[in-house]
């Protein structure tokens, strides 16, 4: 075997099941967003503006549930699975 191919397959490190649900709650998250999103479309007024202001457009239950999915897929589980393989090490 290639000297390349061992080391790009070493470094290739399997996550514990602590850290994969960790990476998981966020893109649940959005996905949780987007079915409430579909199951009450009456709550998304971006489907019927009308009198509506920027806010009130902007800030939607689904949406805000979206948004944190996707603050917390890029910017919480990075650091915390970071954190949970530095103490799987130990």
């Amino acid at each position: 075997m290639s000297t390349q191919l061992v080391s790009e397959h070493a470094a290739v490190r399997r996550r514990t099941a602590r850290a994969l649900t960790i990476a998981a709650l966020g893109p649940a998250m959005m996905l949780a967003g987007v079915v409430w999103a579909f199951v009450q479309p009456y709550r998304i007024t971006l489907l019927h503006p009308h009198g509506q202001g920027f806010w009130w457009l902007v800030i939607e239950p689904p949406l805000l549930v979206i948004a944190a999915g996707v603050v917390f897929a890029f910017l919480v589980a990075p650091g915390v699975i970071e954190d949970l393989e530095e103490e799987n090490e130990r």
